[in-house]
């Protein structure tokens, strides 16, 4: 048997709070405290005040007045706190408290609630281009930016297509990932941005544009992401223009901002129902090297296998660090230009006189453990999943490395396996 109380309040359609009518102010507040708490409105079709007047007896004409029941049962704890707020709230009417014998309470878990439209969670105001535009214009937006697409507009802000990283790479000859050449030097940078601007947005992007409308339900727009595996969606109004843009970061902040905290659901004995933990959507096919693995090894790896990054793991499996490709650039900087060679996959001899005089030299005798980061952010496979959307989101990580109690590597999770885990797909 669980304790719990029910607060029952009896007011009228008339009451306000802040110019809002009480009841639904009460909604939002027992909804925003995000407790295991559950509230009814009802609205009665008679009844009479203690001043001697009486609401509404029949129900010929739309009625202005008609008596509001508000009931709310939360478990025992919370019911200091919540009667605090209630009684702010209620200028007109009566809050009551009872004790409620509750045998069971169950409840399951969504990634968002279904009523969430697109315009709740898009970002306004997106950066866009032109299609006449050069395409250095759309590096330069993409390398100032969080995000790594830009939505391409007609004179009528109408979007006809896309830009994103991998169309600069695959068919605009962008050498590397906008972050990788953030990390190269202003020179180098401005040098590759140049050569760029001779391609106009229209022969790079990707079109016609997937777009959806504001004021589709959020869930539908998730849909299509997947669907169509794409990390940002463009947000058109009713007459097609561009009116937002919406990107993964976005619904996981709006995971953030409703999710309720399980754990306390679960400490207060409630069943919560399709809980999922970052054990089940856990990339287990990642690749490792060991502290004395040489930096040539760990770039054949990570070129080989087309990934951006490597664990680094001692002999008992346990992490140490992750090397990525901004990694090896930051470690050899002071021999930029042939590292920047072996990452851009130009296959470009390696020259001698780099790196102390040799180059390959250098890579073979330098080990993993002198490049790798170290201090990694890590999590356990029993975190639940909005923990860990919260912890990617707060701290700007687009993946997250798995470890057990011992702190042995058991693999990665990832943006993409997270958003798969709100509609029950494998990671």
């Amino acid at each position: 048997m669980l304790t719990y109380q029910a607060i029952e309040i009896f007011t009228s359609e008339e009451a306000r709070y802040r110019n809002k009518p009480v009841a639904d102010a009460v909604v939002q507040y027992i909804k925003n405290l995000k407790i295991a708490a559950r509230c009814i409105v009802t609205r009665g079709i008679a009844g009479c005040y203690e001043s001697g007047e009486v609401t509404t007896g029949r129900l010929e004409i739309l009625s202005f007045n008609l008596p509001i029941r508000i009931y709310i049962v939360i478990p025992v704890a919370e019911t200091e706190r919540v009667i605090d707020g209630l009684n702010g709230m209620v200028g007109d009417g009566i809050i009551a408290v009872h004790d409620l014998m509750v045998i069971s309470h169950r409840t399951r878990n969504s990634f968002f609630p279904r009523q969430l439209l697109v315009r709740d969670v898009m970002t306004t105001t997106p950066r866009r281009i032109s299609a006449k535009s050069p395409l250095s214009d759309a590096a330069g937006l993409l390398l100032s930016s969080v995000f790594t697409g830009l939505p391409v507009v007609n004179d009528q802000s109408r979007p006809i297509g896309v830009i994103t990283q991998g169309d600069l790479i695959s068919k605009g000859g962008l050498p590397l990932r906008l972050g990788l050449l953030a990390a190269s030097d202003q020179h180098r940078t401005d040098t590759v941005i140049r050569k760029l601007a001779s391609q106009s947005a229209a022969e790079v992007m990707t079109t016609p544009a997937i777009i959806i409308t504001e004021d589709r339900p959020l869930v539908e727009a998730v849909n299509v992401m997947l669907a169509k595996g794409i990390k940002r969606l463009p947000v058109v109004d009713e007459t097609g223009r561009l009116t937002g843009m919406l990107s993964r970061l976005d619904i996981f902040r709006t995971v953030m901002r409703e999710a309720p905290d399980w754990n306390s659901f679960r400490a207060q004995k409630i069943e919560v129902a399709k809980l999922k933990s970052v054990g089940d959507i856990l990339r287990r096919d990642t690749h490792t090297v060991f502290p004395e693995t040489p930096i040539d090894e760990v770039i054949r790896v990570i070129d080989l296998n087309d990934i951006q990054r490597v664990a680094v793991v001692d002999a008992d499996g346990k992490l140490l660090g992750l090397i990525s490709d901004r990694d090896l650039l930051r470690y050899f900087k002071q021999d930029e230009a042939g590292i920047w060679n072996l990452l851009t996959k130009a296959k470009h001899a390696l020259k001698p006189n780099a790196c102390h005089g040799n180059l390959q030299q250098c890579l073979t005798e330098t080990r993993a453990d002198a490049v790798m980061t170290t201090g990694l952010i890590t999590v356990r496979e029993e975190m639940l999943i909005e923990e860990a959307i919260t912890l990617m989101t707060e701290k700007s990580l687009k993946r997250l490395p798995v470890v057990d109690e011992a702190g042995r590597f058991k693999g990665m999770i990832s943006r993409d396996s997270l958003l798969r885990t709100g509609f029950g797909e494998p990671g």
